[in-house]
């Protein structure tokens, strides 16, 4: 709790000086609504918004979970096959350089305006930065944590799944939170490009519209999403692995 203090007051501020510069200057809230104005029209819509939110995420659960298993997988066998480290990692750290909007209409060509072609893309540009951060971290794991378990009479998968994963697993949650930090933009991008319903839907009858404050309440939604998968990663790290070694030390001055 006293680390989320500090943002939290930030916060606060930041919205209160937001709130008092609209009101002095009279800014018009299509132009820049102010806090409060941004929360009525997310009370006065918020059947909507929830219907709209319910598919997004959806679509960003399935993809997010998709990316997830295959990324780790795509991550141990790069590290398990020396050739097709060679042949994919390269194009794997490329292909996170391509940009959303260039990938997108692609999707909608193949899987129409259906949420499937949400759930492939958020997938696949997803599992790139787990498969990366997992092949890395099983490769930094030094090799004394092998050679003591194959001593012991382990075999080389069991050291793999329970030895090596183990001591990789903070660099796999790393390359899972960056994952997280763009599935829920990546499947409100895609919907806004082309679908039925969603946050991508909302935003774009939002802007056609003018209504700037429903712009604002999708932003807030899709934030609150993100942060709300960012604590199930932190819940699902600890579960697995405890409390981090160097919290104490990172928050304590020590």
């Amino acid at each position: 709790m006293h680390r989320m203090a500090a943002p939290a007051i930030t916060v606060a501020l930041l919205a209160t000086a937001w709130e008092a510069i609209v009101r002095i200057d009279h800014i018009n809230e299509r132009t820049l609504p102010a806090p409060s104005q941004i929360i009525a029209a997310m009370v006065d819509t918020w059947p909507e918004l929830m219907a709209a939110t319910a598919i997004t995420t959806g679509e960003t659960a399935a993809g997010f979970a998709i990316a997830v298993a295959s990324g780790i997988g795509t991550g141990m066998a790069l590290y398990r096959s020396r050739m097709l480290h060679r042949a994919l990692y390269p194009l794997l750290v490329a292909a996170q350089t391509i940009p959303l909007i260039a990938v997108a209409p692609l999707f909608m060509l193949w899987f129409g305006f259906n949420p499937a072609g949400k759930v492939v893309l958020v997938a696949v540009l997803g599992l790139f930065p787990i498969a990366v951060q997992t092949s890395r971290g099983l490769v930094a794991v030094p090799q004394f944590y092998e050679d003591v378990a194959l001593t012991c009479g382990a075999t080389r998968a069991w050291t793999l799944w329970h030895v090596k994963m183990r001591v990789a697993a903070r660099q796999i949650f790393g390359g899972i939170r960056i994952c997280a930090a763009y599935v829920f933009g990546t499947a409100v991008t895609a919907e806004y490009l082309g679908a039925t319903n969603g946050l991508g839907i909302w935003l774009q009858g939002a802007f056609n519209s003018f209504r700037t404050p429903l712009i604002f309440s999708a932003t807030l939604v899709i934030i609150i999403g993100t942060g709300l998968l960012f604590l199930l990663i932190d819940a699902a790290e600890y579960a697995l692995l405890g409390e981090r070694d160097d919290d104490s030390a990172s928050y304590d001055g020590r």
